[in-house]
């Protein structure tokens, strides 16, 4: 498509994906299909046992219902193109197809990230102020926290889209990574991209330090009432409460910090490809099986329906 004389703009982008790795194909499909398949079962039975189970219509489990939506189109948002491209011979992808992966990608990553933040104050106050907690985390309140978190999150989103779309591609068009993720996306960008890259950096800054500060104080205050708590019973009881979402939170900050510092300024080598799979597929997987494996609650719900379903 020709724009403004002589800039000839690219209307698709090639993926290279794991194209390069032609030996393991067969073993890297299986590999990551199974992964797939994992997370979308993990969190679906997640979401639909919270929904089912009214002993679980609590704030801490609505936000994790919340949690297990953001992965399903976190994780759907990437690998089912990477996925059908091992089986193409032209592993293409259309300009605004791109654009739209990277929105529902970016979206749901922001959106993740404040959810966490949503959910440390949740362990906050559920550790902290035990008696007012069903008065301080109202219904109401959460619901409000969590359309604020998508509303952050597509905003953030939505600025960073806008930028995008204000450059200009001219070639080349490989994308060598398995998604349209922004640094690989600047990289090939035939203009200046000076602003979209300062965006990014106080989009990183507001959602990820900014974030990741809140739920350390969240959990300094907590580690602070535990330790005032008497009985050896009564703390690792307390501890328990908020160990889950603990763990996910160090998975989900530890793994976006080692790629995106590790990543070669968009220029995806083969390390940093193999490095994204860690927090756009693996964290999805393990999210449910954080929350679920030594939660008792969680258990009892599942027994509860098993036992419904027997009887039906």
């Amino acid at each position: 498509m020709i724009v403004g004389g002589n800039i000839t703009e690219i209307t698709q982008f090639i993926l290279l994906g794991f194209s390069d790795f032609r030996r393991v194909t067969a073993v890297l499909f299986v590999t990551f299909l199974l992964i797939y398949i994992t997370s979308l079962t993990g969190n679906l039975s997640l979401l639909v046992l919270i929904r089912m189970d009214s002993h679980l219509h609590t704030p801490m489990y609505f936000f994790l219902s919340n949690l297990s939506f953001i992965d399903l189109c976190y994780v759907s948002s990437t690998v089912p193109v990477m996925l059908s491209n091992f089986f193409q011979q032209q592993q293409t992808i259309t300009f605004v197809g791109c654009v739209f992966q990277y929105f529902i990608f970016s979206t749901m990553g922001l959106s993740e990230s404040y959810l966490m933040t949503a959910m440390a104050y949740d362990r906050y106050a559920a550790i902290c102020n035990p008696l007012l907690y069903s008065s301080i985390m109202s219904p109401t309140l959460c619901v409000r926290m969590v359309l604020g978190c998508y509303m952050a999150g597509l905003t953030g989103s939505l600025s960073q889209i806008c930028a995008l779309l204000q450059l200009h591609f001219c070639g080349p068009n490989v994308i060598r990574h398995f998604f349209c993720d922004m640094p690989q996306l600047l990289t090939l960008s035939c203009t200046d991209t000076f602003f979209v890259q300062v965006l990014t950096a106080i989009l990183t800054m507001i959602c990820g330090i900014a974030n990741a500060l809140v739920i350390m104080i969240s959990y300094g205050y907590i580690v602070m009432s535990i330790m005032k708590i008497t009985s050896a019973t009564g703390r690792s009881k307390a501890f328990n409460t908020c160990a889950s979402h603990l763990t996910a939170v160090s998975l989900f900050y530890a793994s976006s910090i080692f790629v995106y510092l590790s990543s070669s300024s968009g220029g995806s080598s083969s390390f940093d490809r193999f490095a994204s799979v860690l927090y756009t597929m693996v964290i999805p997987m393990l999210n449910p099986l954080i929350y679920s494996l030594r939660n008792k609650e969680i258990k009892d719900a599942f027994q509860r329906l098993r036992k419904k379903m027997v009887h039906c």
